[in-house]
């Protein structure tokens, strides 16, 4: 516990790891069949390991489409300030809601346009960011590894989720 009462969250994960999975997807599947048979799952973690930044371009930006981008996500924040605006006027509701639109989507057009101007050409693209990791870890406490490895053998017979099994170091014999 801390000072204020409040448990600490030491972010460096312990315990030992009971199976490891090409993707997440399977890690948190893990977790939830041990869930559903009832382990106690507050023991477990789930690790990524070897994380990369991806970054996918999704196309060129251009004058166009910085344009059409800052004109559309105005509108759509004018459609938010009118549509407040409306409820607290006692006046013609589509009023408010056909101004703020008018507004947002000029000022977003105006911005979208000058954002673009400022970056000189110098990142003339758009692009989706994500950390991925190589693989997921599932680590659990010492003391309910064993108990959750037996649960997790289950599930692999299940052929439900992939684990990939560790290493073996070579031995004398195996080399050429």
């Amino acid at each position: 516990m801390s000072a204020q009462g409040m448990p600490s969250m030491d972010p460096r994960p312990t315990g030992l790891t009971i199976g490891t999975y090409d993707t997440y997807r399977e890690a948190q599947r893990a977790v939830d069949y041990l869930s559903d048979e009832k382990f106690p799952v507050e023991h477990t973690t789930i690790v990524g390991n070897n994380l990369r930044q991806v970054e996918k371009i999704t196309g060129r930006l251009t004058w166009g489409r910085a344009l059409t981008a800052g004109l559309a996500s105005g509108a759509w924040f004018g459609l938010f300030v009118g549509l407040l605006l409306g409820l607290f006027t006692t006046n013609n509701m589509i009023a408010a809601l056909i101004t703020g639109i008018a507004l947002g989507a000029f000022f977003g057009l105006v911005f979208g346009g000058l954002s673009y101007a400022q970056s000189a050409g110098r990142r003339d693209f758009t692009s989706r960011t994500a950390v991925v990791a190589t693989t997921y870890d599932v680590l659990c406490d010492f003391k309910f590894a064993e108990e959750a490895r037996n649960h997790l053998a289950k599930l692999a017979l299940k052929g439900e989720v992939h684990p990939l099994l560790p290493q073996q170091p070579h031995s004398q014999q195996d080399l050429p």
